[in-house]
């Protein structure tokens, strides 16, 4: 043990003599692990944020859109044509067991004008019970309500976002008037911040007014009661699965779809979404971590390289130390010990880099991140790993030196 910290020491001091040399041999080291630590750190960080927004949008929904049709022999991509009614909707509520409530939407971006300010924002015709499907409370005032609904009253609700660019900091909302296509609209509600969805929209960019006063008064449409998705909720989470195919099923049958005919709309849970951002989250992650392992390994020949100049520089060093009886072991010991330190301090450095990088994703561009102290150890250890890999050859042929020949050694 004596010797072992013997040897620890007297590589330290070797190292400090070139301490400029040392911090460019592990500068690769740093990078790699550093890039490690902050890549990991922002995947498991936007898993979160998928799991938190997928639960914004109710753990129990699944999503009914448009899907791609043929009309007159011309094809059409995904909700490239209105294939979903109101009627479909309804049946959907009566029929599919399991079913807890049915919203129906539909949408446009449009100019929404308060007095002398106006903003672009999505205008969404929807139902009264959108609210309690989507888990979205009202912050101020309330939601417009069926009898809104039925009777076209011109009222909207409006999200955070919108609300934030069409009033000034203190002015009352609730109870004002504005202008979406010159038809008047008046606020009942604001509603509470959603944040983002999925696809990186902002959800609270929205004003939200009853279904039949978009279709008839605002957004308008070629077909009374065409709707542009549908918002299944079922009593329990289990039951999304179930009731996939029994939506399937009646729609097929409501669209009067022969058995070879494709479907013409597509039916999404929240799993599946959720499968698919992550998807491409862990896909990201990979090929950044690919690269960052490359930082590692070329961090490791930069131990390499700069052990055989050392072994070069210090021959006539090893040969006096085998002359005055170090073993071959010891001489092996020295060098591998001097690999395993630029590796390490190097490791412990990439660790810091990687989690202030983390940080600094976070404050800077408001990424959200979780740094892993599983990722941080395994990054760490990867690093000592390379530098005892790439040690080991400039140690051997250290050691394998021939005595009498290191001590001629110019």
């Amino acid at each position: 043990m004596q010797f072992f910290l013997m040897t620890v020491q007297l590589a330290f001091r070797v190292l400090a003599r070139n301490p400029l040399r040392a911090g460019l041999t592990m500068l690769g080291i740093i990078i790699g692990v550093g890039a490690v630590v902050a890549m990991v750190s922002l995947g498991q960080g936007a898993s979160v944020s998928i799991q938190a927004q997928i639960s914004s949008l109710g753990t129990n929904v699944l999503i009914v859109i448009p899907g791609a049709t043929t009309v007159s022999g011309v094809r059409t991509g995904l909700g490239g044509v209105s294939t979903l009614t109101i009627e479909d909707a309804r049946d959907i509520e009566r029929k599919v067991p399991g079913v807890s409530a049915v919203s129906y939407a539909t949408r446009s971006v449009l100019q929404v004008v308060h007095e002398n300010k106006n903003w672009s924002t999505v205008v969404l015709g929807t139902n009264a019970i959108l609210p309690d499907i989507r888990d979205w409370p009202v912050a101020q005032g309330t939601f417009f309500t069926q009898s809104d609904e039925d009777s076209g009253a011109k009222v909207a609700v409006i999200g955070k976002t919108a609300a934030e660019n069409l009033f000034e900091r203190g002015e009352t909302i609730v109870g004002a008037q504005i202008r979406v296509k010159n038809v008047p609209l008046r606020i009942l509600g604001v509603m509470t911040p959603k944040g983002q969805s999925l696809f990186g929209q902002d959800q609270d960019d929205v004003v939200f007014i009853p279904f039949s006063t978009a279709e008839r008064k605002v957004l308008g449409t070629k077909f009374l009661g065409t709707v542009g998705i549908i918002l299944v909720a079922t009593e329990r989470r289990d039951q999304i699965a179930a009731a996939v195919p029994e939506i399937k099923g009646l729609l097929r049958a409501r669209h009067r779809l022969q058995p070879s005919e494709e479907e013409d709309f597509t039916v999404r849970t929240m799993e599946d979404i959720a499968k698919a951002s992550a998807g491409a989250s862990r896909t990201m992650m990979l090929m950044l971590l690919s690269i960052a392992s490359i930082s590692l390994v070329v961090g490791g020949i930069g131990i390499m390289n700069i052990l055989l100049v050392s072994v070069t520089e210090r021959t006539r060093e090893i040969g006096i130390r085998m002359a005055v009886g170090a073993k071959r072991r010891h001489i092996l010991l020295q060098f591998l010990v001097e690999a395993v330190i630029l590796s390490t301090v190097g490791g412990v450095a990439g660790v810091g880099a990687g989690i202030v990088g983390a940080r600094l994703a976070t404050t800077v561009a408001g990424w959200p991140t979780i740094v892993s102290p599983q990722a941080v150890a395994v990054a760490f250890l990867f690093s000592v790993a390379v530098g005892i890999f790439f040690g080991l050859y400039p140690a051997n042929k250290a050691s394998q030196l021939n005595p009498i020949e290191a001590l001629r050694y110019e």
